[in-house]
């Protein structure tokens, strides 16, 4: 009997205690967030706004099976949530479904995600098309300093070059070319008309040598050019500058060349050169044209030339004003990679101002026309 009451009192206290230790499991927090389950729980009305997660340990949570496709966060304000203690580092949210998610109300503008890892979250259905991403700060997502072991400035890398030095790029490397505007000849005139242009250097700057002029088949044979040697650099996308020297034949006299080169506008190519020479003589040669392309190898050229002078020169037939006007229209076909083209033409040529009159005193033609071909080609 003895034996038999103190088995019973043993069996007592043994209850006790399990139940007890069961109550303490169940107030202690570690070991409920084990045991805790959100599959079945309905979010659908949590305020969460005025929540403290700052000491949430959510690292052992699994939220793999969780549905949240019926979830209605429209209303949910995190905007003044702390977020930044929040460990989450070892929650598994890899299976979890956001495809149906409604987070279009939803203001995260103040709250801070940085330490929170969600590399493995299928994002691809969600919705933020509401959200309000105006205050986020991004400032450490790009820019600043570059790192100390990036890429040197000028791709070497800290390794020397050696004893042939720092090679040269392409762009820097100085270029030449030589272009023949025209050669050609005049049937009536009987004369050979030429525009010749080389150059050396960069695009940046260039030395460039130039010559135009017209040689007599007949009779005397004369030459009559006008040579410049310049130095040549662009003034804007559209405007090239040239200033050098020159020196005209038919004057027998050098001078100071300065002019401006480029593309007006309906891509018409403009000159505009002046010329100071040695007894004060000032000339100035206007000249336009433009490229009409028939197909992609026939082309026609028309082109107009001004020359004017600012004083009276009578042993070289020169009166103060516009002298002479000369146009000509030209029948052109590219080939050989469009860099030669052989062409048909008319030229048209009339005195203007005084020096009509001029002309007619010494029994000269006013106006002159002729049928021209020729050949104009780059290289």
């Amino acid at each position: 009997m003895k034996i038999h009451k103190v088995g019973l009192r043993f069996a007592g206290v043994s209850s006790l205690v399990l139940l007890a230790s069961s109550f303490a499991n169940a107030a202690d927090p570690a070991t409920a967030k084990k045991d805790m389950t959100m599959s079945d729980m309905d979010h659908s009305s949590m305020d969460m706004s005025d929540m403290d997660h700052s000491k949430m340990d959510m690292s052992g949570m699994d939220m793999s099976d969780m549905d949240h496709s019926k979830m209605d966060m429209s209303g949910m304000g995190m905007s003044d949530m702390d977020h930044s203690k929040m460990d989450m580092s070892g929650m598994d949210m890899s299976d979890m479904d956001h495809s149906k998610m409604d987070m279009s109300g939803m203001d995260m503008s103040d709250m801070d995600h940085s330490g929170m890892d969600m590399s493995d979250m299928d994002h691809s259905g969600m919705d933020m098309s509401g959200m309000d991403h105006g205050s986020m700060d991004m400032s450490g997502m790009q820019g600043g300093k570059a790192p100390a072991d990036a890429r040197s400035p000028d791709y070497s890398n800290g390794v020397p070059y050696g004893r042939y030095g720092q090679p040269m790029m392409m762009g820097d490397m100085p270029l030449w070319g030589v272009s023949v505007d025209d050669l050609g000849y005049q049937f009536d005139d009987d004369q050979i008309n030429y525009e010749v242009s080389a150059w050396y250097g960069l695009d940046e700057r260039r030395l460039s040598l130039r010559s135009e002029g017209s040689v007599q088949t007949k009779d005397e044979k004369d030459i009559d050019s006008l040579t410049s040697l310049s130095y040549w650099k662009p003034l804007s996308i559209f405007w090239n500058g040239e200033a050098g020297v020159a020196y005209d034949t038919k004057n027998d006299k050098p001078a100071i060349m300065a002019g401006i080169v480029g593309t007006m506008p309906y891509f018409i190519e403009t000159d505009a050169r002046a010329y100071l020479y040695t007894d004060g003589q000032v000339r100035l040669d206007l000249g336009a044209e433009y490229e009409w392309r028939l197909s992609q190898h026939w082309v026609v050229i028309p082109e107009v030339g001004l020359s004017a002078f600012s004083k009276d020169d009578t042993d070289n037939h020169i009166t103060k004003g516009f002298n002479e006007l000369e146009t000509e229209v030209r029948l052109t076909y590219e080939t050989l990679g469009r860099q030669l083209a052989p062409y048909v033409g008319v030229s048209y040529e009339t005195a203007l101002g005084s020096a009509r009159d001029q002309r007619r005193q010494e029994n000269e033609s006013v106006d002159s026309s002729s049928l021209t071909a020729g050949v104009k080609f780059w290289f």
